[in-house]
């Protein structure tokens, strides 16, 4: 049985101390002045500030300029989602001949908020370091298009990235896909989906942060009902906003951890210690492992949920970038 979404609001206990850098991005997104999420309106949601723009922040304190990595070449398209187009980006490592691995991304937001500019950091990433395709996609988000619109959508993005991956120079045996928070937890439905569906299966699924469980009253959701960037009241919102309701929460391409797990790929989990969704990593490892699934999954502490694609000003972000990178460097080695 699914938990209800439950506020924190009485909760006075104070997140676990984030590492200086870390901090300084924290300090910078305060500076932009953002209005906590949970008391706007999607709409307004989308236009406040993101731990993105904090970055860009710190970065220009140190008087570097922000530009898309040099290395990587950007292809804007679209893709047939189950109710009519929606925005892809390709991402190719430049001058690389041969067929190269192919990853299929799918951002954060809640399945509210956000785009695939604010999440371009990690497919740039993953690109170069990858020598990888990485295909960054848009779905549909609530409450325009609740629960399961955004699922629709991701497993028609991953028929749509096999079909293409040969006219992408992809190699169909090196085929991955990543996530981060919801999109995690995307990444994760559509390889199930691809078990049911009989599709290929994704050689490897790399999982940041994912929400894998509708159970709220988890130690993370307790220890950082107040952290930055993300708070319970904040998921409480996004859910709400997401879904229809209380019904959908026992679904398992949300409730994860109670999903048919058996067969799906090699895993990597990367979490956060200052995050609510911490418990759901430790949660979905436990699962996956239960189901006979390869899992391995790393913590990083002083960090906060988003930290992974802030490479450029945190340290964290480096090692748990770097960590990623060599598990699926070494799926991709044995097709």
């Amino acid at each position: 049985m699914a938990t209800q979404f439950t506020d924190h609001e009485h909760d006075i206990v104070q997140p676990p101390a984030a590492d200086f850098d870390m901090q300084k991005v924290l300090d910078a997104l305060a500076g932009l002045e953002p209005k906590p999420i949970e008391t706007l309106t999607p709409a307004q949601a989308r236009l406040q500030p993101s731990p993105a723009d904090a970055v860009r922040v710190v970065l220009r304190e140190r008087g570097i300029a922000h530009a898309v990595e040099a290395g990587v070449t950007i292809q804007e398209t679209t893709y047939p989602g189950a109710d009519g187009p929606q925005k892809a980006r390709i991402y190719q490592p430049s001058g690389i001949s041969g067929s190269k691995p192919i990853v299929l991304y799918f951002r954060g937001g809640g399945w509210v908020i956000a785009s695939l500019d604010i999440y371009e950091a990690t497919p740039v990433s993953l690109a170069k370091r990858l020598n990888a395709v990485v295909i960054s996609v848009d779905y549909r988000m609530g409450p325009e298009h609740k629960f399961p619109a955004a699922h629709d959508d991701a497993i028609r993005a991953y028929r749509w990235v096999l079909d293409h991956a040969m006219s992408w120079g992809g190699d169909l045996n090196r085929v991955a896909v990543a996530g981060e928070s919801a999109g995690g937890n995307l990444a994760a439905s559509v390889s199930i989906a691809a078990r049911d569906q009989r599709l290929l299966m994704p050689m490897h699924q790399l999982l940041v942060y994912p929400v894998a469980s509708t159970n709220t009253n988890s130690p993370s959701y307790h220890d950082c009902a107040h952290a930055k960037p993300l708070n319970a009241a904040m998921m409480g919102w996004f859910v709400k906003n997401a879904t229809n309701g209380n019904s959908d929460l026992s679904d398992p391409r949300l409730n994860l951890i109670a999903a048919n797990l058996h067969g799906l790929p090699p895993t990597t989990i990367v979490s956060a210690e200052i995050d609510p969704l911490r418990s759901d990593s430790e949660l979905l490892t436990a699962a996956l492992t239960a189901a006979g699934v390869p899992v391995e999954h790393r913590l990083y502490r002083g960090a906060t949920h988003e930290f992974f694609g802030m490479a450029a000003v945190v340290g964290k972000a480096r090692e748990a970038q770097e960590f990623s990178v060599q598990r699926l460097t070494a799926a991709f080695a044995n097709p």
